[in-house]
């Protein structure tokens, strides 16, 4: 397994000034707001998408104050949309932790994700690059119009194969190819770099989202956090619509009105077994091959991109901080 700690070493001094200002970001002087903003500083993530921006910065021209203020604002941007989607979704939990909307209320994280948002202008507005900020705004249209086309699909749970690539393409490949051409944009990258480093992003957010909907599928004990979320939320991922192609209709018929009875909650039925059930159904029909196949695919395709760059320790890292998401147990 990769050493996340290697991974940062090209970016170490540099990714130490992105938290400061990211802190600062989330200062304010409004009793509630501040105490939301303080929890969410002490629950936030591995921080990927910052990583990215800052090592897609230093492969082009160097990490600038133009980079650590587009990478605050993405991270930022992301921040606003999981906890904009965490109502709208009604998800209890957050990374392990209570979301936003239930250690407070609804109103509250709308509030704050909008706070969040008007961070992000703010900071947009200091770097003052037109093609930054386009990148910007078309990343927070990407993803709301991404959050709508999974709640449409979910009207019936059942989407094609297509429509998969859709969602996760505008709900988070597109925030991966941003943080790679902001951060290249911030650096003075060429046209051709900016471009190269755009199709990485995109291709590691598909790979990510694919892993993503993996896990999903294995024992909870190994990854140590419940899995099958996604089908008690009403989303049916990759490895189940690829079993549902290969299976014979009657099959097809019986899983299906088990995933919706779960999500449903109906009194008749008993979740752990049904959640094996739709296990057992995606293995039996290679569900989680042919998803992993599909990741690989998008692998390589991130590799390829990277081409036209010379072998340095910022391009070492990316391509490493690929193979860690995608090796990743969680």
């Amino acid at each position: 397994m990769v050493n996340p700690q290697n991974i940062l070493a090209p970016i170490e001094q540099d990714f130490r000034t992105f938290e400061r200002s990211f802190e600062q970001a989330l200062q304010c002087n409004q009793p509630v707001l501040k105490d939301v903003l303080q929890y969410l500083l002490v629950k936030r993530g591995k921080q990927l998408r910052p990583q990215l921006v800052l090592l897609s910065a230093k492969l082009c021209r160097g990490i600038t104050d133009k980079t650590i203020d587009s990478a605050v604002a993405l991270e930022l941007l992301h921040s606003a949309s999981l906890i904009h989607d965490d109502v709208v979704d009604s998800s209890i939990t957050r990374r392990g932790h209570e979301a936003v909307h239930v250690r407070w209320t609804n109103k509250i994280a709308i509030l704050v994700g909008d706070f969040l948002l008007a961070r992000v202008m703010q900071l947009i507005a200091n770097v003052r690059n037109a093609r930054i900020t386009n990148i910007v705004a078309e990343m927070g249209v990407s993803l709301s119009s991404g959050e709508l086309l999974q709640l449409h699909s979910n009207a019936t749970m059942w989407i094609s194969e297509e429509q998969y690539y859709r969602v996760i393409e505008q709900k988070t490949a597109c925030l991966f190819a941003a943080c790679m051409e902001a951060g290249a944009e911030s650096s003075g990258a060429t046209m051709r770099q900016a471009s190269a480093l755009r199709d990485f992003g995109h291709h590691f957010g598909m790979c990510f989202q694919i892993k993503d909907d993996i896990l999903d599928y294995s024992d909870s004990d190994e990854i140590g956090k419940p899995t099958m979320g996604d089908i008690r939320d009403g989303k049916a991922t990759l490895p189940l619509l690829i079993a549902l192609k290969r299976a014979s209709q009657e099959e097809c018929h019986t899983i299906q009105q088990i995933a919706e009875d779960l999500y449903h909650k109906e009194p008749h039925i008993d979740a752990f077994e049904a959640e094996q059930e739709i296990k057992s159904f995606v293995l039996r029909y290679d569900g989680i091959r042919y998803a992993y196949q599909q990741m690989q695919k998008h692998k390589q395709q991130a590799i390829d991109a990277l081409k036209i760059f010379h072998d340095t320790s910022a391009k070492n890292s990316l391509l490493s901080l690929l193979d860690f998401s995608i090796n990743r147990l969680q």
